[in-house]
């Protein structure tokens, strides 16, 4: 084996059971021998050398050539290896810390979102054929995170209390108007307009997913009350009651975080309200993964809350709530990826095998990150006052419930009844005999 990369792997691999077969079919065993065998056959050199100068970009790569097969396990079990061994900030090997630190100093370089660039990383993504996303996706077809109330809930009943959630955090009322920033497929927006007698707007960049949203619309005969169109946010003029943006801020890049908050609070009424839901990091900022970066979401950028937080105060829009959401992204990408993989030959029929290895890696490489290193969800809601919402939270509770029981989801636990006193018995009197003189 590669002496450069035997000692990296030694170096990383303290615990689980990595068998790794190198190119001349010689074996190596690394770790303690613990957890789900993983056996990796590495079938070139030039993959050998390459994994281990950049092992981030270099691993995905060569599985997506063919360059190397998973003989035992699968790649989930081997990112399991990999991310429980190495902290946040990626392998402690000399040429990869330079080069993630390489990567980390100029990530603002990669996010220079123009309006024209925008448009052209999203058709990379999300104009890819409707029919891929079928083979994985809930009906609804929500490509975002769901939010799963108990463990055992279909991808379905999970999707729909994410709807539930974050319609509730809205504060909803009938005549009002709702701007959806990277409305997708439109499920959102249907289900806030069916539910709440509102008007919403959709913007996307994605002509795939703005011809299925309005045909959906017209379908389901809500074309006068729901309308999608192709635009970028920074184009919109109208203002809005209430403004959601769902699986989209991963898109804006850090370098437009204070044009996206200072657009949102020019477009909100003065008693508006905004619900941000996006992919973030519990951890310190870093530069988002070379492989996701360049075969997954070109420009896209996964921010730490810190990132966030003075983009938001400096536009004069109130945060009014934060809640982190950890492990329901997982969950979520464990159902896709199982769909995937079951719907594996028709997505190859689509495409090819490359892909098929390409994706397979991001859904897994996705979970995996969610699952054992810092990426959670941010659901942060904004006003323009700190008085327009109620003082506590139990408006989200009682409106999430009411929606469960009106659109038949799984419903919430109902509040424990409040103790009725137990009337107690008068205690019989004491007949007193008096003492005789």
């Amino acid at each position: 084996m590669n002496k450069l990369l035997q000692r990296v792997t030694s170096g990383l691999v303290k615990t689980g059971n990595l068998k790794i077969t190198d190119p001349s079919g010689k074996t190596y065993t690394f770790g303690d021998g613990t957890g789900v065998p993983v056996h990796v056959h590495i079938k070139t050199t030039r993959a050998a050398r390459a994994i281990a100068i950049d092992p981030m970009l270099a691993v995905p790569e060569a599985y997506m050539d063919e360059e190397i097969d998973i003989l035992e396990g699968d790649t989930l079990e081997l990112l399991r290896v990999a991310f429980q061994n190495m902290g946040p900030s990626g392998i402690d090997a000399i040429f990869s810390r330079a080069i993630e630190g390489f990567r980390h100093a100029f990530r603002r370089l990669q996010q220079v979102n123009t309006t024209t660039r925008s448009k052209k990383n999203v058709q990379r993504h999300y104009d890819l054929s409707g029919e891929l996303y079928k083979l994985f996706l809930d009906k609804d077809m929500q490509y975002s995170c769901a939010y799963f109330e108990s463990p055992d809930v279909t991808l379905e009943d999970a999707q729909l209390a994410k709807k539930r959630h974050i319609a509730a955090k809205l504060s909803l009322k009938p005549g009002q108007n709702v701007l959806d920033i990277g409305s997708g497929w439109g499920g959102l927006g249907l289900y806030l307009a069916k539910n709440f007698d509102v008007d919403v707007l959709g913007v996307t960049l994605s002509t795939e997913q703005h011809g299925v949203a309005t045909e959906r619309a017209q379908n389901e005969g809500l074309e006068n009350h729901v309308h999608f169109e192709l635009k970028d946010y920074r184009n919109i003029s109208e203002r809005f009651d209430r403004i959601v943006s769902v699986g989209m801020f991963e898109h804006v890049g850090l370098n437009h975080y204070r044009t996206f908050f200072d657009k949102c609070a020019q477009l909100l009424k003065p008693d508006g309200v905004m619900v941000l839901h996006t992919i973030g990091r519990s951890g310190p900022p870093y530069a988002t993964n070379a492989f996701i970066r360049k075969y997954i979401f070109p420009g896209g950028y996964i921010p730490a809350l810190s990132e966030v937080m003075p983009a938001i105060e400096k536009s004069g829009l109130v945060t009014t709530d934060v809640e982190i959401l950890r492990i329901h992204y997982a969950e979520t990408l464990k159902h896709w990826r199982a769909r995937f993989l079951a719907n594996r030959d028709k997505a190859k029929a689509i495409y090819d095998e490359r892909f098929c290895r390409m994706w397979d890696f991001y859904l897994a490489g996705s979970e995996a990150a969610f699952r054992w290193q810092d990426l959670v969800i941010f659901q942060i809601q904004l006003t323009r006052k700190n008085d327009t919402l109620p003082v506590t939270r139990d408006y989200i509770q009682d409106t999430e419930r009411e929606l469960a029981l009106h659109d038949g989801g799984r419903d919430l636990e109902p509040p424990p009844a409040p103790a009725k006193p137990v009337a107690k018995k008068a205690a019989p009197k004491r007949r007193t005999t008096a003492k005789k003189a």
